[in-house]
């Protein structure tokens, strides 16, 4: 405009021609020029406020801290250099203008020649993005997230780069540690010891780690992200026997499920495998769909449960079922019996003058002829017949039969085969026999009917001199006789105050500390004097006085705990019939608030046969029990039915051992192997255990040595007054 202004005012007449007018010409100029001086001001205040625009934002660049912006020249020189570069880098613009761009990489990403196959990129396509680690001036190094493009003219010539960074090394840094984190998580899934399968809600795989893959046999990509769960069990997850299968097993997971979402602890799922392996299957559902699957190898476990079942069920020197086995099979002869109408003949034995043998050659050479006799009895053993040794030389014997001929030639076997001579130690050993015959249906309809007479029988040809097989008869009730008397007396024993407790001290093996004392009832019977338990017990069992005699031994205790210090725990007893009373639960919370006794003090002890009989009943007492505080321990543990499912649907407070196997743990190295398997299946359960029958300190020795945690016995005190009565003497003296 400028220009335009300063232009000879008389050159422009020539422009306009000489056909036009020069007032006309004039007129024009004037106007135009009264046009441009009005607008002249406001192209002014334009270039002003571009001006202004362009300076605010070239301060606003170069004052930029958190990102760095440079402009480069043509040789990726610095040109320009603003504030955030300084910020980022530690350089000066003084320090790097000049400078090539190279200089805020690393030494190694210099020698391998990043910079110029950055700058390279950028001016082949215009633009190069990436993320490098660059080195400030101190030598530190960070990541940057960067932008090289090319700068052009307006006529499209090269000018040089514009480079743009800012520093993400926090973000790189926890993108790393996730990494870290992702992989070693991905580590500890793929060394877990249990198959581990994750689904989403769409029954779609989502991870599986190498374990899950290797106990199914699965290749890697027979479960990729997305394999629907159909698909993952035709491959041969939980092995199929056939495409008609699929479907069960996809409604036995949903089914699994389902259990598991209402309840704590779902039942697992167990397949066995045609190689003899089973594998458990858990499945649990997850928050918003989806679930995850555990699968666990229990073949071990099965052998070692197998292996504990098997000792719990079989007697430790002979390898014959013990009593609860015997009864057991006892029953299901009895019912197919009743189903086949055939009779049952059951057989009680008991061995003569073996005492003599033990006393003459050792228990170890006894040991020898029983495990031999042992043998012979079970070659001889036929279809429908079965043997077992209930303990010590008793044994017994049953068989299905049709005729009395055959019972008669079993009969028979079974005599010859334990009188029979045998050697032992180069002597002629010949041990005798007597036997008591019972038959179902004709002498009883049940087993402890037909075991009780088949006793009888044979008590009756043990005492009769040359009878060595006895079948019961009617008229063999003068004990029973004298039984159904000592019952009718029993009956008032509680009555007439002649019930005692005495109190034996169970000591703690790693502090020596007294924890407490088991409650031992005696009868004090006016004419027969001191009544063991194992003497009355049984008969009060059957008789039904139990209730009434189990009543006062829990109140009496209770009430003599009250006195003692609050450390020490009393335990008492529980009859399995007195177990299956009902009210026994309101029973127990009734006397613990009459006698003030907490329920942490008192310690109840059942054996198994008292689970067995009505389990889902029994366990449901149970625990009403632990909610009540009290605690309960198991019985007799090694000598009945111990399993490890009642350990498992019941956490026991405490197993006790029961004191035969300590009795022999000096002779019998069964013995001692039982006692540390018990042992060792306390502390793999996290349950303590007590041992009974402690006389002797190597005995105690023992039971130090194997880690057990209580016990009870002879050696720490036999059973006593009552502590209470006890203190109260001992001030008074």
């Amino acid at each position: 405009m400028e220009e335009l202004l300063a232009y000879p005012f008389a050159n422009l007449f020539p422009l306009f021609g000489d056909q036009h007018r020069p007032e006309m010409i004039v007129a024009a100029l004037v106007a135009g020029t009264l046009a441009i001086a009005a607008l002249l001001p406001t192209f002014r205040r334009a270039r002003a406020a571009r001006d202004c625009s362009e300076q605010r934002l070239s301060l606003l660049v170069k004052n930029a801290s958190d990102y760095a912006i440079c402009m480069l020249d043509r040789e990726g020189r610095v040109a320009q250099w603003n504030a955030g570069v300084e910020h980022l880098t530690g350089y000066s613009a003084q320090d790097m203008t000049g400078m090539p761009i190279a200089r805020l990489f690393t030494v190694r990403d210099r020698a391998e020649g990043v910079p110029e196959q950055v700058l390279e990129t950028a001016a082949t396509t215009g633009v190069c993005k990436g993320l490098w680690r660059c080195e400030r001036r101190d030598g530190t190094h960070f990541w940057a997230d960067s932008t090289i493009e090319m700068v052009r003219d307006k006529d499209g010539g090269h000018l040089g780069y514009s480079f743009i960074t800012h520093d993400v090394t926090r973000t790189r840094q926890a993108q790393d540690k996730v990494a870290r984190t992702s992989r070693q998580l991905d580590t500890a899934m793929e060394s877990l010891q249990e198959g581990l399968c994750l689904f989403d809600a769409s029954e779609r795989v989502v991870f599986c780690n190498r374990r899950f893959r290797d106990l199914w046999a699965l290749d890697a990509a027979d479960c990729t992200p997305g394999t629907p769960l159909g698909r993952l069990i035709v491959s041969g997850f939980m092995h199929p026997d056939g495409p008609e299968h699929i479907a069960e097993l996809q409604w036995a997971i949903r089914r699994n499920l389902e259990e598991a979402a209402l309840e704590e602890d779902g039942a697992p799922i167990v397949k066995d495998l045609a190689d003899a392996r089973a594998v458990s299957i858990t499945n649990r559902p997850l928050p918003g769909g989806g679930w995850v699957t555990t699968c666990t190898d229990i073949t071990e476990q099965r052998r070692s449960e197998a292996r504990i079942e098997y000792m719990a069920l079989h007697d430790p020197l002979t390898g014959l079922p013990n009593r609860a086995r015997h009864c057991l099979r006892l029953d299901s002869k009895i019912e197919q019996a009743a189903r086949n109408r055939r009779q049952v003949a059951v057989v009680a034995i008991d061995f003569n003058r073996f005492k003599e043998i033990n006393d003459t050659y050792g228990h170890a050479a006894g040991d020898r002829v029983l495990q031999a006799i042992s043998d012979r009895l079970v070659a001889g053993c036929r279809d429908g017949e079965a043997i077992a040794r209930l303990g010590g030389v008793e044994f017994a014997a049953a068989k299905s039969f049709a005729d009395m001929a055959e019972l008669k030639e079993f009969i028979t076997r079974v005599h010859d085969c334990i009188v029979s001579p045998l050697e032992e130690g180069g002597h002629r050993v010949t041990v005798g026999a007597s036997l008591g015959v019972a038959l179902y249906p004709r002498d009883g309809t049940n087993r402890e009917t037909l075991l009780n007479n088949a006793d009888l029988a044979m008590h009756r040809a043990k005492s009769t001199i040359g009878q060595t097989v006895c079948f019961f008869e009617a008229e063999m009730d003068e004990h029973a006789r004298a039984r159904r008397q000592l019952a009718n007396e029993l009956r008032h024993a509680v009555t007439h105050g002649e019930l005692r407790l005495l109190y034996q001290p169970q000591r703690s093996l790693k502090t020596g500390a007294l924890s407490g004392y088991e409650a031992l009832v005696r009868w004090h019977h006016p004419k027969r004097g001191v009544i063991a338990p194992d003497k009355f017990i049984s008969l009060a069992e059957e008789t039904g006085d139990i209730f009434a005699i189990g009543e006062w031994v829990l109140r009496e205790a209770c009430r003599e705990a009250r006195h003692w210090p609050v450390q020490q725990k009393v335990a008492v007893n529980l009859s399995p019939v007195q177990f299956l009373q009902q009210g026994l639960v309101d029973l127990v919370r009734t006397i613990l608030v009459e006698t003030g006794l907490s329920p942490r003090r008192l310690e109840l002890e059942i054996t198994e046969t008292a689970i067995i009989a009505d389990k889902l009943r029994a366990l449901h007492c149970l625990r009403q029990f632990k909610a009540m505080g009290v605690s309960v321990a198991i019985d007799d543990f090694g000598t009945g039915y111990s399993s490890l499912d009642t350990l498992h649907s019941f956490p026991f407070d405490k197993i006790k051992i029961d004191k035969s196997f300590l009795l022999r743990s000096d002779s019998n190295s069964q013995a001692r192997a039982i006692i540390r398997a018990v042992l060792a299946l306390g502390r793999s359960l996290d349950i303590p255990v007590l041992a009974e029958g402690v006389e002797n300190e190597s005995q105690l020795r023992i039971l130090e040595s194997e880690g057990c945690d209580e016990a009870q016995g002879y050696y720490f005190g036999p059973p006593g007054a009552a502590p209470s009565m006890e203190l109260a003497e001992a001030a008074n003296f």
